[in-house]
């Protein structure tokens, strides 16, 4: 592939989603970028952290995961946010059937106060392969 053909295929790839969002092209899968929002009960922090942070380490084993960050806020310590990034839509729920999940689910099920928040993105910049 010339350098001219290359640069032509990735300009239409950024044009594409800026324009619709990113979506499956031909040659590439769409990762798929998920925010939970988590407001845990005061004094729960520390456990929230410590059981999130295991999980978020077994998580990174997964071959469908390419990212797990586990975000405190820092004005508010009983707030997190948690940014997942799959590498395809099928990866969510083999996450989902792993043991450190459902491990985590279960062990911060009560520490929460209200049911965590995920929001769902697509990625436009770095483009797949930049994961």
């Amino acid at each position: 592939m010339t350098f001219e053909l290359f640069l032509t295929q990735k300009l239409q790839y950024m044009f594409t989603c800026i324009k619709i969002g990113a979506f499956n092209l031909k040659t590439q899968k769409m990762m798929l970028i998920v925010h939970v929002h988590v407001h845990v009960k005061e004094g729960c922090e520390e456990a929230f952290r410590a059981a999130s942070l295991e999980n978020a380490r077994n998580s990174v084993q997964e071959p469908g995961v390419a990212r797990f960050d586990v975000c405190q806020q820092n004005d508010d310590p009983t707030r997190f946010v948690l940014v997942e990034v799959y590498r395809d839509e099928a990866a969510p729920a083999a996450h989902k059937e792993t043991a450190h999940y459902q491990t985590w689910r279960d062990t911060v099920a009560d520490m929460m106060t209200k049911p965590r928040q995920a929001v769902k993105f697509s990625n436009c910049f770095p483009d797949d392969d930049g994961w």
